[in-house]
């Protein structure tokens, strides 16, 4: 299923810098990221962004969960926003986040205020023939149904597993799938879904 204009990266795929030789990278984001208080819980910043196109893929809703999944479909586009500047230790933080299901990939995206094509990394659902993707994922019902208790969740993954807590030694991180499956338990019952 793989789409003509992605292709899977295997290790740390550099690609831009600025006059002081530091890499940045684009990330391409669909879900939970265009969000810009998820955004902040995880790199402490709000990266310039631009609102960008994904061409070639289909954004689905996934059984009992809140976050979206995406991948390749022919004849479909993704509207979301590509984070600019994005440091090799903040696209670790995002790898983290995003966790086991996610690929992260090298795409092509067009972005709508230039116009101009941009390479950018996305997360790509990493099982490609999951029965519990359906439909479309919709941004502003997550916003307005899910985006609290996301964020806090979102808090709860960067102060137990990136080690952002200060003068707190952590006995053990948990994966952001975990987190978000305790989390949601906890606080939110059965009702995880979108």
């Amino acid at each position: 299923m793989a789409s003509a204009n992605s292709v899977t990266v295997v290790g740390n795929c550099d690609h831009g810098g600025n006059a002081n030789g530091s890499n940045r990278r684009s990330v391409f984001v669909y879900g939970s990221l265009l969000a810009d208080d998820v955004v902040r819980a995880l790199l402490r910043r709000i990266p310039q962004n631009s609102p960008a196109t994904l061409h070639g893929y289909h954004r689905f809703s996934v059984k009992g969960l809140v976050y979206p999944a995406i991948l390749p479909v022919e004849n479909k586009k993704i509207t979301g926003r590509v984070l600019l500047g994005i440091t090799a230790p903040e696209l670790d933080i995002l790898d983290k986040f995003e966790d086991f299901e996610y690929e992260r990939r090298l795409v092509d995206v067009s972005l709508m205020d230039s116009s101009d094509i941009l390479q950018a990394y996305t997360y790509v659902w990493a099982n490609s023939d999951d029965p519990d993707l359906y439909g479309e994922w919709d941004f502003e019902a997550w916003k307005e149904s899910k985006m609290k208790d996301f964020v806090n969740m979102t808090m709860d993954f960067v102060n137990m597993t990136m080690g952002f807590v200060e003068e707190q030694e952590l006995p053990q991180s948990k994966p952001r799938v975990a987190t978000y499956e305790s989390y949601y338990k906890q606080n939110d019952g059965n009702n995880i879904s979108s």
